[in-house]
């Protein structure tokens, strides 16, 4: 098949950021480019053959094989994996009952588990930390709580409890926290928590750092019971709060130890608290961050003041808002800033906001406004635009926003400098958003963009059917002719890389691909118009036909051979049922004709037509003589042609080489031996590492050393099937597998 790569001038080799103009992106890359640790390769065996090796209950729960024990942190983490991959369920979470598993940190994020489960599985550990974070609803906060409180050492130990978007039935009692003493960290972020709830955790001996954020608390007075010790309180779009502004200063003020203040609105509910609290003199003396984002009429002038009364300072969200573009926030050292003024303030909010879907919007609108003309790689950037997507599968703008900010950062030469692994995730993200808003558009549109990317195309693991399907959707329905050329050439490409299985997988969009292919095809040939689209749909159908039966007879089927009669890029002739259908005397005179071409791609591929058409006698028995004048011509072609190493401007790609087998074996028709030779010497030379492997794997080195040997082989023949033994040689020194002759 003929496969033509999208130009770039790039190399093909990663350059990583100077890391001392960019760390987090030089960091980025030695990360993403590194081998995944041994730890996490096992652990994903495991999960992935949970079933297999972990015996099952009389109930049908899971159990860990006896001898089995796993050290803390490998538990930790391998809970977190199973959490991470959606494996986590009350059959699989069975395998943490007992004593196997020593477990500290238990993260059971947006898993799908029962009260009793959890209960029984994970609330027997010395667990320190707890994170809940959007658990499904089988599994409500005060089942949570009960659980936790159910084990004495918990209660005393237990310090860190996330409850983020956890539900809470409306026809519950108050929630009760009072026995978590142990407790110094407690997230309720999105959750049914009321004022008398605050009053609750407020008497926590130990609590230090409280999120309650977007929850239906109207009164703040509780804090005041810790006022000594509470050190970080967020209180993001606190929309049900009734007291008035001097109330809420009072309570503030007595919070002598506060370090951190969230008080940031939101497009709902944006708020002039920020703006009166600016003004205050007497207020937060040790504040280290603060956080107003979303806030109205909030000025730099305001904000610099602020800061200057506070010299410890070190964070400030201003994201949405009217501040950061002062001069000050970038002189001053040591003070971060999310905002979007600048691309540092940008990538800060991205940074802080990451759960945040109302700021990781804004942050990324800024962002692609930032970016849309940037030279130059941003690993660390597009990192944080996947996690944006990771977090926010479900949110339109969030999933449009970032892929064209992934496009800005992937564009052709940009992509190069990227790491394959990320490059991985945000394509895979993508198709994720696809399948999630498969009505909007623009965002395909985004998705078809970034796949017309050669590094992406050629280097990057994804899912390559499903790809297919999505390009073919755009090929059948969209009439841009611009539209057009991208999905061809995106498809043209994609179709070489399917596996067989996998072309016919296609099924009802195969038989509509090559329809639509060769419909292109008649129009431009028709009109008379030479440009890349024509190209790219001879490229496709020639890689959809090759080792494809089903896929040649619907290019049968559709009049292919009268449409590409003046065209080579046809594999029907491989198809031995088919071939027969080429041989009309209009058609074999044709490719003659063509044999003869200045064009070496022509000549080469007219050759090999002719070299597979001349290998069944059978279907020649009417007219030997001239099936000997064919071969005669090749063989006379051939001797005219370059070295088999010659560059030509089609790369030459194949699947497999078996249906070359036949014609390197028969001796009887030495000028088709001789094509097949050059053929497989002219891609084993281009692409060693490939070919020659693939050579050896399918069995091919014994025909060659055949022909090596066999005193009636052409010398010529004999020669070339020297040189590729040669190149084997050279480049699998310590490729033991197959011994050579």
């Amino acid at each position: 098949m003929v496969h033509f790569l999208h130009p770039s001038r790039v190399p093909r080799s990663l350059v990583p950021p100077d890391a001392r103009k960019d760390a987090q992106g030089w960091r980025v890359v030695q990360e993403e480019a590194s081998p995944y640790p041994l730890v996490d390769i096992c652990l994903n065996v495991l999960i992935a053959n949970l079933e297999k090796l972990c015996p099952e209950r009389p109930d049908g729960t899971l159990c860990l094989p006896e001898h089995w024990n796993f050290p803390q942190e490998v538990a930790d983490h391998f809970l977190g994996m199973m959490t991470w991959q959606g494996r986590l369920t009350d059959k699989t979470a069975s395998i943490f009952q007992g004593n196997q598993m020593n477990l500290k940190l238990v993260s059971i994020q947006k898993a799908k588990i029962s009260a009793s489960a959890f209960i029984k599985y994970f609330c027997h550990q010395k667990l320190i930390e707890v994170d809940a974070t959007a658990v499904h609803s089988d599994l409500p906060v005060p089942d949570i709580i009960r659980g936790l409180c159910s084990s004495n050492w918990i209660q005393q130990n237990l310090r860190c409890l996330l409850l983020d978007s956890a539900s809470v039935p409306h026809n519950s009692r108050p929630l009760s926290f009072g026995q978590l003493t142990g407790l110094r960290t407690l997230s309720v972020f999105n959750v049914w928590f009321h004022s008398e709830d605050l009053a609750n955790v407020s008497q926590l001996p130990s609590l230090e750092n409280l999120d309650i954020s977007n929850t239906q608390v109207t009164n703040i007075s509780a804090l005041l019971t810790c006022k000594d010790r509470l050190k970080s309180l967020t209180m993001h779009y606190l929309k049900c709060l009734t007291m008035t502004k001097p109330q809420v200063f009072a309570v503030i003020r007595e919070l002598k130890c506060l370090l951190h203040l969230d008080i940031s609105g939101h497009k709902q509910f944006r708020s002039d608290l920020a703006f009166d609290l600016l003004q205050q003199k007497d207020i937060l003396p040790n504040i280290v961050s603060l956080d107003i984002s979303g806030s109205s009429y909030i000025t730099d002038r305001a904000v610099e003041q602020f800061i200057q009364q506070r010299p410890a300072m070190q964070f400030v969200g201003l994201l949405g808002t009217d501040a950061g573009y002062s001069d000050f926030f970038t002189a001053k050292q040591g003070l971060k800033v999310a905002g979007g003024a600048s691309l540092s303030q940008i990538l800060e909010a991205l940074s802080r906001y990451r759960n945040r879907s109302c700021y990781m919007r804004k942050a990324l609108h800024r962002l692609f406004t930032e970016t849309f003309s940037v030279h130059v790689t941003m690993p660390a950037v597009l990192q944080l635009v996947a996690i944006g997507m990771r977090n926010h599968p479900l949110d339109l703008t969030v999933q449009f926003t970032a892929s064209a900010c992934a496009l800005n950062l992937m564009h052709q030469g940009l992509a190069w400098g990227m790491p394959v692994r990320l490059l991985s995730e945000v394509i895979c993200l993508l198709f994720k958003a696809l399948k999630n808003f498969p009505s909007y558009k623009q965002l395909q549109k985004n998705c078809l963009l970034s796949l017309t990317n050669a590094r992406i195309l050629t280097d990057v693991p994804f899912d390559r059917l499903s790809a297919a399907r999505f390009v073919l959707g755009w090929l059948y329905k969209d009439e841009n002719p611009k539209i057009q050329t991208m999905a061809v050439s995106i498809f043209s490409i994609l179709a070489l890389q399917l596996t067989r299985e996998q072309v016919t997988q296609l099924d009802e969009d195969l038989f509509m691909a090559v329809k639509e292919l060769l419909a292109i095809v008649k129009q431009k040939t028709t009109e008379n118009i030479d440009d890349p689209t024509l190209l790219f749909s001879l490229k496709a159908l020639w890689n959809l036909t090759d080792e494809s039966p089903a896929t040649c007879k619907h290019f049968m089927e559709n009049q292919g051979l009268a449409i590409c009669i003046q065209v080579l890029e046809s594999n029907v002739a491989e198809v031995r049922e088919l071939s027969a259908k080429l041989m009309t005397e209009d058609v074999v005179k044709h490719i003659s004709t063509l044999l003869h071409s200045e064009q070496i791609e022509v000549s080469y591929f007219a050759a090999g037509i002719i070299a597979h058409l001349t290998y069944d006698k059978q279907s020649w028995l009417l007219c030997d003589l001239q099936r000997s004048a064919l071969l005669q011509d090749l063989h006379a072609s051939i001797q005219k042609w370059p070295s088999s190493r010659c560059k030509m401007s089609a790369l030459v790609t194949y699947r497999s080489f078996k249906t070359f087998f036949p014609l390197l074996g028969n001796f009887s028709q030495p000028a088709a031996q001789l094509w097949a030779l050059w053929a497989v010497y002219h891609v084993c030379s281009k692409n060693p590492s490939v070919y020659c492997k693939m050579l050896a794997e399918e069995g091919g080195l014994q025909l060659l050393c055949d022909i090596q040997v066999d005193g009636q082989a052409n010398p010529q023949a004999q020669q070339i099937a020297v040189s590729i033994l040669e190149d084997f040689r050279m480049h699998f020194t310590s490729y033991r597998r197959f011994p050579l002759c």
